[in-house]
């Protein structure tokens, strides 16, 4: 792929990122609940060591994905909002946000999958099972911070349709609430529709100016 194409591929990377993290989910499976007793998460992790590392595998790079996808989103906002660009900055640094917690999550889940059957002990498998369970507060504020500065920039700049601009802002605000989870599927789905759109700007031959009538 050269430099020309890339260009028009690169929103692409948006529905890579789904794909990986939906996958992330299917094969990690559901993990133990904080509840349970050491050995019986450290037995859950001994049994699926190998399913949680490829679904810390599939994440990790669901972030990579995230954040290309993350440099085509901002850069578009940014292309209408101008030099200063306050509210593209603000998206990505909340973009950037999102995909730390999304490394930690991955990073704590191969942790597990990684030594649950080489001397890892059961206080020490549920003290990382409550990390991975509980250490959301990243991604909820880098997608709350992403999608309500994204969305204010659509609403106001119209760079993509209005609807999806409210809501992001309402996806951003319901982020960092006790729905966050519901939230965060939502923005999954969001990011699948706003992928395909610049996807097919970016394939859209350019306008032509009007030519002058003769004189």
């Amino acid at each position: 792929m050269n430099q020309t194409q890339w260009p028009a591929f690169a929103p692409l990377t948006g529905i890579l990122f789904v794909v990986l993290v939906v996958l992330a989910f299917v094969v990690g499976g559901e993990t133990p609940d904080i509840q349970d007793t050491p050995q019986e998460v450290l037995n859950f992790y001994v049994d699926n060591d190998t399913d949680q590392i490829w679904a810390a595998a599939l994440l990790g790079w669901g972030a990579v994905a995230f954040l290309f996808f993350l440099g085509v989103l901002t850069s578009t906002l940014r292309a209408v909002e101008g030099a200063i660009g306050r509210l593209s900055s603000v998206a990505f640094g909340g973009g950037v946000v999102l995909a730390l917690g999304m490394l930690a999550l991955a990073g704590f889940t191969f942790a597990l999958g990684d030594t649950a059957d080489d001397g890892l002990t059961p206080e020490a498998a549920q003290a990382l099972n409550a990390l991975n369970s509980d250490f959301f507060f990243p991604v909820a504020a880098g997608t709350g911070t992403l999608m309500i500065a994204t969305g204010i920039a659509v609403i106001s700049s119209r760079i993509l349709p209005v609807w999806l601009g409210w809501i992001a802002v309402l996806v951003g605000i319901a982020a960092v609430t006790p729905v966050g989870f519901f939230a965060f599927l939502v923005f999954l789905v969001w990011t699948l529709i706003v992928s395909v759109l610049l996807w097919r700007a970016a394939g859209a031959p350019p306008a032509v100016p009007p030519t002058s009538p003769s004189t």
